[in-house]
């Protein structure tokens, strides 16, 4: 029986590493690297490149929500062509919940006038693995941006270190 290796590339894994350090720095080295995170949003290669492939997308949720110490969930509106429009915090929760409402998430999505959504949460708890709760949530926010010609692309949970969990990967979308 023949074993295949697959191997991360160097770039992305150089990347996670760099954003596996991010809870170890210091308030000023934090400070910093959320600034320049700012910065690059804000570019307009950024808008065009950001989203291009599922590793870039990994990497951008995990600097943003990898450190995080409360759970945050947050959508990645998209236009037509699955370019960046907004990157929105949607709910703020505790250590181990966040409420969403498909309502608001709706309303978010026509405000921006997304074609397409890409859903991100964290798991203070270094675990990746999505909860019941967690796949519900996703279907039904899946249902209700159906009924107004938004398409969800992917749900990532993002847990310290660990590779962020793609749904769409899982076949839970």
């Amino acid at each position: 029986m023949m074993t295949t290796v697959t191997r991360t590339p160097r770039k992305q894994r150089d990347a996670t590493l760099l954003v596996g350090a991010i809870p170890f720095l210091d308030d000023k080295a934090r400070k910093a690297v959320e600034r320049a995170v700012c910065m690059i949003e804000k570019s307009a290669v950024y808008r065009l490149e950001a989203m291009s492939s599922p590793g870039a997308v990994r990497t951008y949720l995990m600097l943003k929500l990898a450190s995080l110490g409360h759970e945050e969930f947050h959508a990645i509106w998209l236009d037509a062509q699955n370019r960046v429009i907004a990157f929105d915090a949607l709910s703020r929760g505790s250590l181990t919940t966040a409420s969403v409402y498909p309502r608001e998430v709706v309303k978010a999505g026509l405000a921006h006038n997304a074609a397409a959504v890409i859903f991100a949460h964290n798991h203070p708890s270094g675990t990746p693995e999505p909860s019941r709760a967690d796949e519900s949530l996703t279907r039904a926010l899946k249902d209700a941006l159906a009924l107004v010609d938004i398409k969800v692309l992917d749900h990532f949970i993002v847990a310290g270190n660990a590779r962020p969990l793609s749904f769409l990967e899982r076949g839970l979308i």
